[in-house]
């Protein structure tokens, strides 16, 4: 396979571990733990991986050995997120410091190779090759979830034929629940098969005290800060276009913060305060319609605007219709049967709430038709391909029209839209993710060696350099809450929104009027580096620097 030289030299990088990785290591057990709620619930569920203490990993004398033998299986699951591949060389090289005769099989496209026992022996050629690499096509991912007693037994089949004694499953929240779903059920069985988690997702969602961030966020962020730096300099330089960026980032508004944070635009939307202020649709753009203005009276026909991707299902209004729209035409052969866009549109007109009505006659035609025709399996709206940015776009520029006919406009709008999503998930991970991949691929090894099982591989301290990082392990029942998902309540892990009073959202709410006015305050992180000064190359998020310092 022909290689860039970047590729080259990132395939000899080294990653940075903590010292306490470096060598042999010994296990430090702390306090049992409680799940962050529904304790009598999640107990219930979980009675053999329920109150299970923290892990902490420290250096101890001697070798690293394992005398018995032993093979692991790996898994990834979920969306791409760079450093995957380091996470998985870093649980190759783990086991073979322990022993060298240990194996490592990888699942091949996610969760279903384990099912449809579809995998590859990983061999030192093969790691070689993924050494510091965006993407997870080494193995392969998937979205299948394991959740069936059935699928599970198929696990154990193929374990038991291959002699593997753990599996490691790196994923998001969903993914990981699923692995303690898959580690109790093992231990109910007796049949010897630990399950460890790892924590991926660039959304940024899965954290809490004990995981300080997921892989992926850092690089993903970096990528997208880059291009709208690029976005912000040619705005700055052409003088006439109103940029709209959607950001990836469904669930919670982590990715929008972080990226204003590295390139002060001039609007940034947090779906959580949207959601906390109960506000609507036309204040939202209001909002953005103000500021477009103030630019305007000072000659600045330009600007850039961050837009998370899951902003429509937080504005409360946009939720009670959604709802509305899904309770309605999930499986509504009338609805199906009418001819034309018109019909349909008075037909849902006719069935609505008058308050959901007046919001879905406000709303662009094209919106409208996306709420109402594109539509998943399960007959529910697919909010994730709802062009938020151009539905703003449209609904500014009616606004500045009234204002301008009536003078308190002499501006000039002109709008572009933009979606960064795809372009940041298989990026070359920064020094930071290649770095706390690969240390936790190792802490997955000894959480392994140990005999652990229903844990969640562990590194944190993060804003330190690597060598003073803290491995361990954490119970995935610590995370937990109950959710209700489809109707009943499940076991999930808890998402981790955007927290209003935490110290990163506060830094852009005492920026905002400083980065929206006439003195232009736009920062250009540029490409990531990855040799140079540890200031430019190893840095961790503004994110969690912030939240590190607020502590």
């Amino acid at each position: 396979m022909q290689k860039s030289p970047l590729q080259i030299a990132r395939q000899s990088y080294q990653p940075k571990m903590p010292i306490a990785l470096q060598g042999n290591v010994k296990l430090v057990e702390g306090a049992k733990t409680e799940s962050v709620a529904d304790q009598a619930d999640i107990k219930d569920l979980f009675p053999n991986t329920y109150g299970l203490p923290v892990i902490t990993m420290e250096p101890t004398a001697g070798v690293p050995s394992c005398s018995e033998p032993f093979n692991v299986g790996v898994i990834l699951s979920g969306g791409q997120a760079p450093g995957g591949h380091n996470v998985i060389c870093g649980l190759y090289d783990g086991l073979k410091q322990l022993n060298p005769d240990n194996k490592l099989y990888g699942f091949l496209g996610g969760p279903s190779g384990l099912v449809e026992h579809q995998y590859s022996l990983l061999t030192g050629d093969i790691i070689d090759e993924y050494r510091n690499t965006g993407g997870f096509d080494i193995i392969g991912s998937g979205r299948t979830k394991l959740e069936e007693t059935w699928q599970f037994d198929k696990g154990i089949e193929i374990c038991e034929e291959l002699g593997i004694k753990a599996i490691v499953i790196i994923g998001g929240d969903d993914s990981n629940t699923n692995a303690c779903v898959l580690a109790e059920y093992y231990l109910q069985k007796g049949c010897g098969i630990q399950v460890i988690g790892c924590p991926k997702t660039i959304d940024g969602d899965l954290k809490n005290e004990m995981i300080e961030t997921s892989f992926g966020f850092d690089t993903a962020c970096k990528v997208y800060s880059e291009l709208i730096g690029n976005i912000q300099r040619d705005a700055n330089s052409a003088k006439k276009y109103w940029h709209f960026i959607r950001l990836m980032g469904r669930s919670a508004s982590h990715i929008a913060l972080e990226c204003a944070l590295q390139s002060q635009p001039n609007i940034c939307l947090i779906s959580e305060e949207v959601e906390s202020k109960n506000m609507t649709l036309n204040d939202i753009v209001e909002q953005i319609v103000e500021v477009i203005v103030n630019r305007a009276n000072e000659n600045l026909n330009f600007g850039t605007i961050l837009i998370p991707e899951g902003l429509i299902e937080f504005i409360p209004a946009m939720r009670i219709l959604i709802q509305e729209l899904n309770d309605m035409l999930a499986h509504n052969e009338e609805f199906s049967s009418l001819e034309g866009d018109d019909a349909k549109r008075e037909y849902v007109k006719s069935m609505l709430s008058p308050a959901s009505c007046d919001l879905y006659r406000s709303l662009p035609k094209g919106i409208a038709r996306q709420l109402t025709l594109d539509r998943d399996p399960h007959g529910n709206v697919m909010v994730s391909q709802i062009e938020t940015e151009k539905l703003l776009i449209e609904m500014v520029s009616k606004r500045l029209a009234q204002l301008k006919a009536t003078g308190s406009y002499k501006g000039k709008f002109s709008a572009l839209n933009h979606f960064f999503g795809y372009e940041g998930r298989c990026a070359i991970p920064s020094n930071f993710d290649a770095d706390y991949c690969y240390s936790i691929g190792i802490t997955a090894t000894h959480l392994i060696a140990a005999g652990k099982t229903g844990y969640m591989s562990l590194v944190r301290n993060l804003t330190k350099p690597a060598a003073e990082w803290i491995a361990g392990g954490v119970p995935i029942t610590m995370m937990m809450n109950m959710e209700k998902r489809h109707g009943k309540m499940k076991p999930v892990i808890q998402k981790a929104l955007v927290d209003l009073n935490g110290a990163p959202f506060l830094y852009l709410k005492s920026h905002r009027e400083e980065w929206a006015d006439a003195n232009t305050s736009y920062i250009y992180p540029g490409p990531i580096q990855y040799y140079g000064p540890t200031e430019v190359c190893d840095q961790p998020t503004h994110t969690l620097r912030l939240e590190q310092q607020s502590k």
